[in-house]
């Protein structure tokens, strides 16, 4: 398979700035071209704990899209990642494949590109950051268009450098 690129979103509320950066280093090591959108902190969503810390990176990648799932959940196994947690809870570190090229998958394991880029915007504005002219294959539209359309209201992001 001729690689691709894919959009990750990262997220943790626990030892996050840790987790983040090992992470990071992680897919530096197993991907070539790892680009990173700035960090933010934003409350937790469904759930009372501590404020997460959000990023998306791109990286250039051969494995199909399973595959990736597999290696990403290892990635989080090496952090601590409890699964059995509850859906919304606390996390040591979450890697959700947002985009993978132009795909668009749905299946009962995997969904790309993933509904949180329309719906949160702990998502959305990083992923806008790092790839705005990126078009979304499902809405044909820009992830800075799509950016620009969110409500304002519903965005409580702070700034984080890690």
């Amino acid at each position: 398979m001729k690689p691709r690129t894919a959009y990750l979103g990262i997220g943790s509320n626990i030892d996050a700035e840790d987790n983040i950066r090992s992470a990071i280093e992680s897919l530096r090591k197993s991907f070539a071209n790892v680009s990173l959108s700035p960090a933010y902190r934003s409350a937790p969503v469904g759930f009372e704990g501590d404020d997460f810390i959000n990023l998306v990176a791109s990286i250039e990648t051969a494995l199909p899209p399973l595959e990736l799932v597999e290696h990403l959940h290892t990635v989080e196994d090496d952090h601590d990642r409890d699964r059995s947690a509850p859906k919304w809870s606390s996390r040591t570190l979450d890697i959700d494949i947002l985009l993978y090229g132009d795909l668009w998958l749905k299946s009962p394991r995997l969904e790309i590109p993933r509904d949180e880029i329309l719906v949160f915007p702990h998502v959305l504005k990083p992923l806008a950051d790092l790839a705005p002219n990126l078009v979304h294959p499902v809405e044909r539209i820009s992830i800075a268009e799509l950016w620009s359309r969110f409500p304002k209201e519903r965005v409580c992001l702070v700034d984080f450098r890690l």
